[in-house]
């Protein structure tokens, strides 16, 4: 047995190979208490007694070697499903089922490390996990961690001690003034035409403009107003609050996107004349033939990647319609705030950070602008 100071805990090998840490509570019911913590290595139980003397000294509860993480993050999805949409609850349960409770479900609560996350993510990958998956799964325990910090369950969130692997940045696809017109020019005899043309003049989401409804709609003033994004749940398709408080936004719309809405209105409408009761009325702009939400794999498919073909442009995401519209008004002087607003970024500097590559031709027309003003 390791000698240590009052205060400092003891420390000593079990005789079944175990390490144990013992720490004193103080007195309670008339006796002395001590906790026993139990590792298979000496540096990781003094690191759960370095951890435990600081929630000590800190006046947090200590937590119960009985609770396990498997217990926690129940409890904790459990909690956040009130506090988070549906579609995000659905991805951290099923990243807490799927890759982290196999590994980390047993471990007590009170005993997970850094160590104990690096293991897993390690093992995800050797497994045939994606970085980028690794990487969200790191942020989902890092936010559950977090929790049981604020609880008084952890001393300290080990998350913020890991480094999650980084998959590779995708490089963004966006159309040329002359491919994007093409595109506007093939998407006339498209049924959904006016979604892309519409999604390449405002910059919004695929989910944005998929749960726009006509009452959002000012066809008049050409404005459009996002408030909710489509999105699949347990229980089907269905609009959802937007990504941020951001991206609830009043969009300007171009007289090219006003046509196009007028045109696919008066489509629309013959369709639910046509249809009659069939017609599911849930005023959507943008539905599938008989009025209800448009399955995003099915747009895809059926006529997003069809009309590119007919069009005679590069093969690109739907979400590279956003990145074109941000570009576009970019490199043509449009403020950066402007197009900010019309995107629903929370921050200016979001956008200079997502679109940099514009910045040099802002730059040029800047520095022309002044030699107009000096005479040079």
């Amino acid at each position: 047995m390791a000698r240590r100071g009052n205060g400092e805990g003891t420390i000593f090998k079990a005789k079944d190979g175990r390490w144990v840490a013992l720490v004193d509570l103080g007195y309670g019911t008339g006796r002395r208490r001590r906790k026993a913590l139990y590792a298979t290595t000496r540096r990781e139980v003094q690191e759960r007694l370095t951890a435990t003397l600081r929630a000590q000294a800190q006046g947090l509860p200590i937590g119960s070697d009985r609770q396990t993480v498997a217990d926690f993050l129940a409890r904790w999805l459990e909690v956040a499903r009130t506090s988070v949409r549906p579609r995000t609850w659905d991805r951290y349960e099923q990243y807490v089922r799927v890759h982290a409770l196999p590994r980390l479900g047993r471990v007590p609560l009170a005993g997970v490390t850094p160590e104990h996350l690096q293991s897993l993510y390690a093992a995800r990958l050797a497994a045939g996990s994606a970085p980028l998956t690794v990487a969200h799964l790191h942020a989902v325990l890092h936010r559950a961690f977090g929790q049981a910090e604020r609880w008084g369950l952890l001393p300290r969130n080990p998350a913020t001690l890991v480094d999650a692997p980084r998959g590779p940045r995708r490089e963004m696809a966006t159309l040329t003034p002359e491919q994007s017109r093409a595109l506007n020019e093939a998407s006339k005899g498209d049924r959904l035409g006016a979604l892309y043309v519409v999604g390449i003049t405002t910059g919004m989401r695929q989910g944005e403009l998929l749960a726009l409804r006509w009452r959002d709609m000012d066809l008049e003033g050409g404005m459009a107003q996002v408030r909710g994004t489509m999105q699949r749940t347990r229980d089907g398709l269905a609009a959802a609050e937007p990504k941020t408080e951001r991206s609830r936004r009043n969009v300007a719309l171009t007289q090219t996107a006003v046509a196009a809405l007028r045109r696919h209105r008066a489509v629309q409408l013959e369709e639910r004349l046509r249809l009659g009761a069939v017609w599911e009325d849930n005023d959507l702009v943008f539905a599938n033939e008989i009025g209800a939400p448009i399955e995003a794999s099915n747009l895809l498919r059926r006529s997003f990647r069809p009309l590119l073909i007919r069009a005679g442009v590069p093969s690109i995401r739907f979400h590279d319609l956003r990145h074109t519209a941000a570009t576009l008004m970019l490199g043509r002087g449009v403020h950066p705030k402007i197009v900010s607003e019309m995107l629903g970024h929370a921050q200016v500097a979001t956008t200079l950070d997502l679109y940099s590559h514009v910045t040099p031709t802002m730059q040029r027309e800047a520095a022309a602008t002044l030699d107009a003003v000096l005479g040079g």
